[in-house]
């Protein structure tokens, strides 16, 4: 529920002054969205692997392929931080700033 003054996700997303942010509310549900993802795009390779000419393919794809699954969602996970804590500090100068 949201706090007093601030507005809900439907309320921010279309608030076309920029008064509040949206970045925070939906965080969450992106970096989800990005790890189902990147899980089903992982077990695909797998499965196109094994489907191939060659199963060898789909052995190292399941042996090593949970590495880039890693590194893809290390980096998502860093974007995704560094944009909420963008947004926060600037929350924060907005809140310090005298009124106009």
């Amino acid at each position: 529920m949201p706090a007093a003054g601030q507005k809900g996700f439907l309320g921010a997303l279309f608030d076309f002054s920029f008064t509040s942010f949206v970045t925070p509310t939906i965080v969450k549900f992106v970096y989800i969205l990005i790890t189902i993802g990147l899980a089903l795009g992982y077990l695909l390779f797998v499965v196109l692997g094994f489907a191939g000419d060659t199963p060898a393919v789909g052995i190292v794809v399941l042996l090593l392929g949970w590495i880039p699954f890693l590194v893809y969602l290390a980096l998502a996970r860093m974007t995704l931080e560094f944009y909420f804590a963008l947004v926060r500090m600037s929350e924060d100068i907005h809140h310090r700033l005298p009124a106009r």
